[in-house]
């Protein structure tokens, strides 16, 4: 989304992402950062998801030329210490939602902020109870395409939201984007979330 007088650039093609701002009332631009998102080894989930928010910043803001603040974020479902990517097809997804049926596993998102030789970040960490699922419900839940490109194989904001018994946290943080975190960092570069003046 362009907008004619964005307050931020987003590093992120996520629709998700771009909603939140959106209910934020933050005018953006979207300049995607193309980085290798790996985890290093002995690297745990929360270093992962911080490292990743803050290169995808830095490679954004180096590649807009620093006009505007650059906001970035990272995403991972973590069951056991373990980072549950993208599912690669329905075998893939089948494992990781029978996995998480019946447990509790651990959203992570991290926030990077970059304005100049400024960085600033902060780390949300969600908990979610999934009900016990049927292979059948998996099958079905495949089939409607939600899926496919969802960290842990499931859209909370979605149909997903039917196997969500608990959570504790942050909702838009499981989304991709905790808003709270979000707008306290934006006040660092002097954006006032829904216009409201600072005192």
């Amino acid at each position: 989304m362009y907008t004619e007088s964005p307050q931020i650039i987003l590093a992120s093609a996520s629709p998700r992402r771009r909603e939140l701002l959106d209910q934020l009332g933050i005018s953006y631009d979207v300049a995607p950062a193309e980085i290798q998102e790996q985890p290093h080894p002995e690297e745990s989930p929360e270093a992962y998801v911080q490292r990743v928010a803050a290169e995808k910043s830095l490679e954004t803001w180096r590649n807009s030329g620093g006009r505007l603040p650059v906001l970035a974020a990272d995403t991972a479902v973590v069951l056991d210490g373990i980072i549950l990517g993208k599912p690669q097809d329905f075998e893939h997804a089948l494992h990781m939602l029978s996995r998480l049926a019946g447990r509790e596993h651990q959203v992570l998102s991290a926030v990077s902020l970059r304005q100049g030789d400024a960085h600033w970040e902060a780390l949300n960490v969600s908990c979610v109870t999934f009900r016990p699922i049927s292979r059948k419900e998996i099958e079905a839940y495949w089939a409607t395409g939600e899926p496919r490109d969802k960290a842990g194989a499931y859209a909370i904001q979605g149909k997903g939201a039917i196997f969500v018994r608990h959570l504790s946290g942050s909702y838009s943080g499981v989304m991709g984007l905790p808003l709270f975190e979000t707008a306290e960092l934006l006040k660092r570069v002097g954006i006032s979330v829904l216009n409201i003046p600072f005192p």
